[in-house]
Order: C-alpha cells, then sequence, then structure tokens
C-alpha cells in the first residue's frame, strides 16, 4: 500500500520580541516546565525567558545542556525530569540542544516546545533527532510519535547570533528542494513515514526560491544584526519551510555524505552542520551528473555567504583518497539516506565526487 504522509508542529510564532510571550503560550500546554539549554545560549537568554514568567504561576526548573545529543545526555537529563516531575519540555539554543530536548520529551512522555536562538538548522519543527556518540560521530536518527507542540522564534535573538550560524542555515536549507527531488525521482521514502507529498515539494521549491531570492541580502542585514523583511523571510525558509520540507519530502545524498563526514577526525569537526551539508550537497549534485553551469550556481551562492566549497575550506586538503572512501562508506552504509538517491552509489564515487566539487569550485 502506497502512503503519503504530511506532518506539522502543533503551532509556529516568528517574529521580532517574541520570546516574551514565551510563558502565555507554554501556559496551557505544561505546569511544570524543564527547560533546557547550553551554558551560552543561557547567558543570552535568561533574564528575557525568566522576564517571560515573572507574573506566571509556572516555575520552570533549568538543567544545562552538556554539547552533545548523545544517549548518554539523554538519559541524564530525562533523570532530571523525572526528579523534577515536570510535564513538559522547552528547548532553547541550536539543533543539538532541540534534538536533545526532543528526545528528552519523548523519553518523559511529555510534549516538547523548541525556542530556536539561531536559524543555522531545519531541525526545530520536526519530529526527529540527529543522535551521535559522545564523540559527535553520527550514530543514527531517533523518529517520535509527534511533532513539537510548539516551535517560537524570536528574530531579534537570531540576528545577534554568530553570522556563520546564519549562513549555515541557508546552507541546510538549500539542500531541501535538491534532495526531495532525488526522493521522489527515486520514489523514496521521507522521515515522516511515508511517501513525499505534493505539498513537501511546494514548501521545497518555495524555501528554494527565498533563498535564492532573498538569501545574500539577509546575510548583510544579519552582519550588521538588523532585522529586516529579508530576514524574516530567511529566518521561515531556513526554520519552517526547510523543515516541512526535509521531514514529508526526504533526505538523500547531501545529508548522507554530512554525516559521511563525521568518519574523519580533525579540524572538519569544527564546521556546522550546515557548512559540510553545503559541501555535502555540492557532491549529490555531482553524483546527479548536473550540468557544470547548474553546479556553479550553487557554488557561486555558498560563496557569496562565505560557506565552504573546497577542501580547504572542509579542512580536508590534506587527507587521503582512503579517508575520503571511508566518508563514502559511512555516507552508503545501509539505511542511509543515500538509498533516496541511488541505492547502487559506492564509497569510491562518494570519494571521487568529493574531489570534483573541489575541482569545480577552484
Amino acid at each position: 500500500m502506497t502512503k503519503y504522509v504530511f506532518r506539522s508542529p502543533s503551532r509556529y510564532i516568528q517574529g521580532a520580541g517574541v520570546i516574551a510571550d514565551l510563558a502565555k503560550e507554554t501556559e496551557a500546554i505544561g505546569k511544570s516546565p524543564l527547560l533546557i539549554a547550553d551554558e551560552v545560549v543561557w547567558e543570552i537568554t535568561e533574564e528575557s525567558i525568566k522576564e517571560s514568567y515573572k507574573d506566571s504561576e509556572i516555575e520552570f526548573d533549568f538543567e544545562q545542556f552538556n554539547g552533545e545529543a548523545s544517549t548518554k545526555e539523554i538519559d541524564r537529563l530525562a533523570d532530571a525530569g523525572k526528579e523534577h516531575s515536570s510535564d513538559l519540555v522547552i528547548g532553547v539554543g541550536g539543533g543539538k540542544t532541540l534534538d536533545t530536548a526532543k528526545a528528552v520529551s519523548d523519553e518523559l512522555g511529555i510534549p516538547v516546545v523548541i525556542v530556536p536562538t539561531t536559524a543555522s538548522t531545519d531541525a526545530p519543527t520536526s519530529a526527529l533527532s540527529v543522535i551521535y556518540s559522545d564523540d559527535g560521530v553520527f550514530e543514527g536518527y531517533k523518529f517520535y510519535d509527534k511533532n513539537p507542540e510548539l516551535v517560537i522564534v524570536d528574530t531579534a535573538i537570531v540576528v545577534n547570533a554568530p553570522l556563520k550560524l546564519f549562513a549555515s542555515g541557508i546552507c541546510d536549507a538549500m539542500a531541501t528542494l535538491i534532495e526531495v527531488k532525488a526522493t521522489l525521482k527515486r520514489n523514496g521514502n521521507a522521515m515522516a513515514g511515508g511517501k513525499p507529498t505534493l505539498a513537501s515539494l511546494a514548501i521545497a521549491e518555495m524555501a528554494e526560491k527565498t533563498l535564492f531570492d532573498h538569501g545574500y541580502s539577509a546575510y548583510k542585514s544579519v552582519k550588521e544584526g538588523v532585522v529586516t523583511p529579508a530576514v524574516d523571510a530567511i529566518v521561515e525558509a531556513n526554520t519552517l519551510l526547510s523543515g516541512l520540507g526535509f521531514e514529508n519530502g526526504g533526505l538523500a545524498g547531501a545529508h548522507a555524505i554530512h554525516n559521511g563526514f563525521t568518519a574523519i577526525d580533525g579540524k572538519i569537526h569544527d564546521l556546522t552542520h550546515g557548512e559540510k551539508v553545503a559541501y555535502g550537497t555540492l557532491v549529490q549534485l555531482v553524483l546527479e551528473r548536473k550540468t557544470e553551469k547548474e553546479i556553479l550556481k550553487y557554488i557561486e551562492f555558498f560563496k557569496k555567504i562565505d560557506m565552504p566549497t573546497t577542501l580547504k575550506d572542509m579542512h580536508l586538503e590534506e587527507k587521503s583518497f582512503e579517508d575520503l572512501i571511508e566518508v563514502g562508506k559511512l555516507a552508503t552504509a545501509d539505511g542511509e539516506t543515500m538509498e533516496n538517491l541511488d541505492p547502487e552509489i559506492t564509497a569510491e564515487q562518494v570519494a571521487n565526487a568529493i574531489l570534483a566539487v573541489d575541482a569545480l569550485s577552484k
């Protein structure tokens, strides 16, 4: 039986200053929240969040996220939630914090509210988490029965995050349509648990159009720390459009190659999720035999927003071909999303495509 599935958060709110409404928006969801954020994010958001809850009857319990979306960290925070008798998890921060918050809420069987402080990934809206080892090596995806109850994005906070994170979110979102098209062509499965819907394709198309139309303008605005209509458009594209697009439309080569990069030691681990997805997107285009003109369109765009397009940018210029083969092995492992591009792609083909992107970019 062919099954088409579309899923999404119950509610999405975006705008400058909306974190002031966090207490009001969560009162109907839970009365004893467990709030999770890392040390840096908490320094940025603590005052605003406490001000939001000042006149509320709700008191939240804070637990610091230690930096890795690993089983060990999820278990630790879930135990804290049990001790506090939490009935709601609120994740505040970047992709790994948010993925951890979703996993903790699933362990406890309670709702989750997501508060991204960057527009760096499309993780916030989805009903899944990417799980890593304690050392940051990709282990797999964890899927949930429900999407977040609420996603609330304060663009005034987002524009004050590091510029690289904003650009990284653009790159993560830029992979969406490319991967959805590949999944449709292969008649593959989306992360939502069925075949891609027409809605997911339409959303992915709007995401890419928005990125090309407004991405560079928004990048320059964020560089100055100001919220403009272009910034609002890109935050929505990075977070909502890309999130709904990938979950309901499918992942393919770009994210499989991102995961493959975790097989390599070194400075590549200093790069963001979106930076690695950017290069993975270019590798997928090579594997799809796209024309040089089409690939260069993406390369030139990534260069304009200072994202990686060469082996040197990726800290891979000193790596051997055998190292790149290891990337390919992990990217083409059983169950990886490379299957939505072509299950017959080999590790050697991935390694050669990584080199080809470098040559094209130069």
